[in-house]
């Protein structure tokens, strides 16, 4: 028995105004980051971080990373040649998340020169929880919005996206989100369990490896997601995270080579 998905992007409408699915996850995701990330620091009795200022900046370098990006690589006749007045039109849709690690990180780099020295990467480090939390929450916004399509199958496991077309695709949104929050609780058990949080970069390094092998993984049983690349052997996609499936890797060679740092020296390193 196929499952059909008749969801509406609409999550509810105050008057003229309508909350969409993806909206709700995106405040929810960065919400929650920001308490999280606050009570890592409470509970290793680091230096108070304004923690406010930083889900700020992480929110607009996200969104601003992954609206390029996707104009760039994506799409780039269409915003570059055609229409370059409608890149900022980031309610008609079109966010890449590689371009949203980029922000991220940017922001996080931002946002961390008025802390401690060492701060940027222990951050970052720590950001990865929520970070990966909160992909899985968009990719099943994804799924409610009916976008970033599976390609057909004849599978039991088939989704019918009722406001695309009556074939059964790949839920290809909840194979992400459910890749994500797999990588989410192996990064909270490296946190809580290892001395991982003392090894500068590992955490973040087992975030990028995680993140963007389920993107190469996953991308083949995608519908295209540029015009361009229909024949190609490799996707946009896969394109773009195999150089940060490559720093995540060196950067967890290099952690695990190196001492781990003491508690009391983590912010001076």
């Amino acid at each position: 028995m196929l499952l059909h998905n008749s969801l509406s992007p609409i999550a509810f409408s105050l008057g003229p105004l309508s909350i969409r699915w993806y909206g709700l996850g995106f405040a929810f995701s960065f919400l929650l980051g920001e308490w999280l990330v606050r009570k890592m620091l409470e509970r290793e009795k680091l230096p108070a971080m304004d923690t406010g200022r930083l889900v700020t900046y992480a929110l607009f370098g996200t969104v601003l990373g992954a609206r390029l990006v996707h104009c760039l690589f994506y799409d780039p006749v269409y915003y570059l040649v055609e229409h370059p007045w409608k890149i900022l039109a980031v309610w008609e849709g079109g966010l890449a998340s590689h371009g949203g690690v980029l922000g991220l990180v940017a922001a996080v780099a931002i946002a961390s020169r008025a802390q401690p020295p060492g701060s940027l990467m222990l951050l970052l480090d720590r950001v990865t929880i929520p970070a990966a939390l909160g992909g899985a929450v968009v990719r099943l916004a994804n799924f409610a919005n009916s976008e970033i399509l599976g390609i057909a199958t004849s599978g039991p496991y088939g989704v019918v996206f009722d406001a695309v077309d009556p074939i059964p695709r790949h839920p290809v949104q909840l194979y992400e989100a459910a890749a994500y929050l797999l990588l989410c609780a192996v990064l909270a058990v490296l946190y809580l369990r290892t001395s991982a949080r003392l090894r500068r970069g590992l955490l973040t390094g087992v975030f990028l490896v995680g993140i963007f092998s389920a993107r190469l993984l996953l991308e083949p049983l995608k519908v295209p997601q540029a015009a361009y690349e229909t024949g190609f052997w490799v996707s946009v996609g896969q394109s773009l995270s195999i150089p940060f499936l490559l720093v995540g890797l060196f950067m967890v060679v290099r952690s695990l080579l190196r001492a781990p740092m003491a508690q009391a020296s983590v912010t001076r390193a």
